[in-house]
């Protein structure tokens, strides 16, 4: 009796080892379950990735199917790339698949790429598989850009004639320049104004149709391509079409816009003379009613001049005789229907 404690005891550790043994034997059947194939994969394609790695990127939430395979797809190429680095980019935000293509393409083509590099152009949010592939295959755009709404390049030479062009300009990345350099917007912008301003030196519109190939050589001797991320192989002339004769146009709204003028300045001085015709009527008006005011004081005058006796009956009829003889010589000579003014006594 003196040993059942002790026996007791024995039976419970037993147990509780047999419980750790259990659940580490299925942590470790789930763990080789789990990542047992992707790390015999990486030990047979020499790209070893191990076990403790794995689990610790599961903690970090990072895909390690995808890790492992773009790990062994740059060790088959021949590159040695750290899980560690891929796994820091992919935390990072970056696109581990077109970081490791970009770079076996890279290798593939001599063309001298470092992860870092690669990572530094991911990040920056660029294509840097698609860069490789320019810089590998170079890319032609057109000038101007048809998704901008602009199809052409209008022009006005020195005679006045509008030239309309359309240039296709060949382009290959420049790695070196690929953080920090302008894109393709200012490619065309650049490569526009160079074909617009040397168009407009041109004295006539035939030099622009008989010479494109001259247009195309002053254009790259501008060097578009100054802080960019690419190198322009070529700039080729495809349109050349001849648009409106601005030189007319111009005259034509000019002449229009002296007609306008002219004949606002007429209308304006009509309203003026008119506002004077008006202005001379009041004032013909103003004088006649003076003048009618005048001779009604006349009868009065003569009344009071026969009241005191400055005047005699006889100086009466003949300022009268004197006034119908002068109406009389007045009709004589007026136009017929025309009546002659009367004067009241």
């Amino acid at each position: 009796m003196q040993y059942m404690p002790l026996l007791v005891m024995s039976t419970g550790a037993s147990i509780f080892l047999y419980v750790l043994l259990f659940f580490f034997i299925s942590a470790c059947a789930f763990i080789l379950f789990k990542y047992g194939g992707l790390y015999i994969k990486s030990i047979i394609s020499d790209a070893h990735v191990s076990l403790t790695q794995m689990i610790s990127m599961t903690f970090r939430n990072v895909d390690i199917r995808s890790l492992v395979d773009h790990r062994i797809m740059a060790k088959r190429a021949g590159i040695d790339l750290a899980s560690s680095s891929l796994e820091a980019h992919s935390l990072a935000g970056g696109n581990v698949n077109h970081v490791v293509r970009a770079l076996i393409a890279a290798r593939k083509a001599n063309i001298q790429l470092s992860f870092d590099h690669a990572c530094a152009i991911d990040l920056a949010g660029r294509d840097v598989f698609d860069v490789v592939k320019t810089c590998i295959n170079p890319k032609v755009i057109d000038c101007p850009d048809p998704s901008k709404g602009c199809t052409t390049l209008d022009a006005v030479t020195k005679d006045g004639i509008q030239v309309k062009l359309k240039a296709r300009v060949t382009l290959r990345t420049d790695i070196e320049k690929i953080v920090g350099g302008a894109t393709e917007e200012t490619i065309i912008a650049r490569v526009g104004e160079s074909i617009l301003a040397t168009v407009c030196t041109f004295e006539t519109y035939k030099k622009a149709l008989e010479n494109p190939d001259l247009l195309s050589k002053m254009v790259m001797e501008k060097k578009c391509d100054s802080d960019t991320t690419f190198q322009i192989l070529s700039v080729n002339i495809v349109s050349v079409a001849i648009g409106d004769n601005i030189n007319a146009k111009l005259q034509t709204d000019q002449a229009e816009t002296d007609k306008c003028i002219a004949q606002a300045d007429a209308a304006k001085r009509h309203g003026m003379a008119l506002a004077r015709e008006q202005e001379m009527k009041v004032l013909t008006e103003e004088n006649t009613a003076k003048i009618l005011a005048a001779e009604s004081e006349v009868p009065k005058a003569i009344a009071q001049a026969l009241r005191e006796g400055n005047l005699g009956v006889m100086d009466y009829y003949h300022l009268k005789n004197i006034q119908a003889d002068t109406e009389m010589r007045v009709a004589s000579v007026s136009k017929p229907g025309i009546l002659p003014p009367t004067t009241k006594p």
